[in-house]
């Protein structure tokens, strides 16, 4: 059987070719390091992975298939030409589930037993004792975005006696670990709860911007924001202001409105803060899972069979 399929920048793998061709004898592979060389390529293209720019898009007369190489791409990634085509779209979700829920929980357990305030002693040589920790079974959880590193993220979480509360506009029940289940609608509700509010969500057309002085005014003075998803869904002025204003305890923050986070931005500086340049993702074995999927739905598209992570590209996920 076989199908045409061209490989763009970025994430191509030299080994890719033939590791295809093991599994579908038949495939015609193309790997381009190149748009240019992509866009000599693509115009009878049955699939394509990579970052499809408008103007290759436009070239592929025949495309039913494109691979995003990240699970939340850069800004833009979804263009209007792509959301109006009729090309199914697939990302690399779930493949950075164990290695962000981890982060996750490092942020945590660190604010829960104070490090980000002996940490910052401990440079100062500063032996001071006195921070009333938090005692996680009698703790909440709020996690947004239930996906797989949100699930995960709750399962954890349960494993430490806490209470979960998920938000997530697309599960019908809760998933292992969650306690509660609510719609994004009922955020504002549930932000009250939290003793920890962990934001999984990638940026999307109805994230940008969830999170601005109207929630962080809605958290409890004594609770903990982490943010590890998309740098553009909170308003950094607006937590700046409300860590100044004391209307939260701190924050754990790996990603950014602005990368890198530019040096004498007031988050550096700001006691009860914890901030890691954007590495939650980082981990053994990524790699191997990325090829593996891809691999998988290559074989599945061979054979019309339903593809593995398919994206709502409206929604952007």
């Amino acid at each position: 059987m076989g199908f045409k399929l061209v490989i763009c920048p970025p994430n191509y793998q030299d080994e890719w070719p033939d590791k295809l061709r093991e599994a579908i004898p038949d495939i015609d592979v193309h790997l381009c390091p190149t748009v240019g060389e992509a866009m000599e390529v693509i115009g009878d293209a049955d699939a394509a992975f990579g970052d499809i720019v408008p103007e290759l898009l436009e070239r592929a007369g025949n495309l039913r298939w494109i691979a995003c190489p990240q699970a939340g791409p850069r800004a833009g990634y979804y263009h209007e030409a792509l959301i109006a085509s009729e090309v199914v779209l697939t990302n690399t979700r779930e493949i950075y589930n164990d290695h962000i829920s981890a982060h996750i929980m490092s942020f945590l357990l660190a604010f829960a037993r104070g490090l980000h305030v002996y940490l910052p002693q401990q440079l100062e040589g500063d032996w001071r004792q006195g921070y009333d920790t938090i005692y996680l079974p009698e703790a909440t959880a709020i996690i947004v975005g239930v996906g797989g590193i949100g699930g995960e993220t709750a399962r954890l979480c349960a494993e430490f006696g806490m209470k979960v509360i998920g938000v997530d506009p697309r599960l019908d029940q809760a998933p292992p670990g969650v306690a509660e289940l609510v719609r994004p609608g009922d955020l504002a509700s549930a932000l009250p709860q939290g003793d920890f509010v962990i934001v999984t969500v990638p940026e999307t057309p109805e994230t940008q911007g969830l999170f601005a002085a109207t929630q962080f005014k809605a958290m409890k003075n004594t609770a903990f924001f982490i943010n590890i998803g998309r740098g553009a869904t909170v308003k950094l002025d607006d937590l700046v202001d409300a860590l100044r204003a004391g209307e939260i305890a701190g924050a754990g923050l790996d990603v950014f409105q602005t990368e890198p986070l530019p040096a004498g931005h007031a988050l550096w500086s700001i006691p009860g803060v914890l901030i890691t340049p954007h590495v939650a993702g980082d981990g053994p074995y990524l790699q191997e899972r990325r090829t593996d999927l891809f691999i998988d739905n290559c074989v599945r598209f061979n054979e019309g069979r339903p593809l593995r992570n398919v994206v709502d590209k409206a929604n952007w996920f």
